[in-house]
């Protein structure tokens, strides 16, 4: 698997402990989703269990037993944890206490080949109370050549006391000179377009190109600044913005507002002509992001859009 350039310290760090051998117990990774923790947590385990590891990298050889069973999703020294199903089949939305239970009776048996017993658990902050409670005590006893590594989005929603008890890898965005050259490495045209419209995320950028992100981000702002005119209808911006990728269009629309905001303090002509003073529109950027997270909640998506869209207009 190859490493994304802004993971090179975090790994060089990790293998220098793995040196020493005074690697943590238990990982916590974590960071926006897009920066790819999730790859450099596979590609740590998978040179955890390697029975040949490259001496210069660090890295799995890719071709001994460990290897070709980790390849095969059937290496018996390593649990993935993720969201289970309910007893009528329904995915569950949290992992919940008994998931753990279960991993820490098979974390308490030996390892089948004698070497580190893996526990990956993504997301760990969609553990439920009672789960981290449980997690909890096998992290503070935990067995020898045992690592847990825990994945998380939004580290803030796990308890103080599981975020103590990890090494914590927290993956920032990269310098946009290092996010650039990777982009056009990978093929993407307009970079510089693409990691402003992602915020300097990279793999988002990558990601969104390909879906076609940046034609919406044109039409997020050819509708703000049709509404800020007095032209179109705002139901029926509503109802297009539904239709495809609302939460995106809310980024983008909060993105526009920022502009505004940066262009009227650099004097220079606003891009949307709207017509709020610096106030309202700080107000409105805040307002669009509370929206994009309510569209995950119980009210109507289209009252939502229809509130912040009018007072735009």
């Amino acid at each position: 698997m190859s490493a994304l350039p802004w993971h090179a310290e975090h790994w060089l760090r990790l293998q220098a402990r793995r040196a020493r051998g005074a690697l943590p117990h238990a990982l916590l990774l974590c960071g926006p989703t897009g920066l790819g923790k999730r790859a450099f947590a596979q590609r740590f385990v998978h040179a955890l269990l390697c029975e040949q590891p490259d001496e210069a990298t660090g890295d799995a050889c890719g071709h001994c037993r460990a290897c070709l069973l980790l390849a095969a999703g059937s290496h018996p020294d390593i649990v993935k944890l993720t969201y289970g199903l309910r007893k009528d089949g329904v995915q569950r939305s949290e992992i919940v206490v008994e998931q753990i239970r279960d991993l820490s009776a098979r974390l308490a048996l030996s390892s089948q080949f004698g070497g580190w017993q893996v526990a990956v658990i993504d997301p760990s902050d969609a553990m439920n109370p009672a789960a981290a409670n449980a997690l909890l005590k096998t992290l503070e006893e935990p067995a020898a050549q045992t690592m847990l590594v825990l994945l998380a989005d939004a580290p803030w929603q796990l308890p103080q006391t599981i975020r103590s008890r990890c090494q914590r890898i927290e993956f920032h965005l990269p310098a946009s000179e290092q996010a650039l050259a990777w982009l056009q490495a990978e093929g993407v045209t307009d970079a510089a377009t693409a990691l402003q419209a992602a915020g300097g995320n990279p793999g988002l950028a990558r990601d969104w190109t390909a879906q076609g992100a940046l034609d919406r981000r044109r039409e997020v702002r050819k509708d703000l600044a049709a509404l800020a005119a007095g032209r179109g209808q705002t139901a029926d911006v509503v109802r297009r913005w539904l239709d495809d990728e609302p939460a995106q269009r809310l980024w983008f629309a909060a993105q526009a507002a920022a502009d505004e905001m940066k262009s009227r303090a650099d004097r220079q002509e606003p891009p949307l002509s709207s017509a709020m003073d610096a106030e309202a529109l700080a107000q409105w950027y805040t307002a669009a992001n509370r929206t994009r997270q309510a569209l995950r909640g119980p009210l109507r998506d289209d009252l939502l859009l229809l509130e912040l869209l009018a007072a735009w207009r």
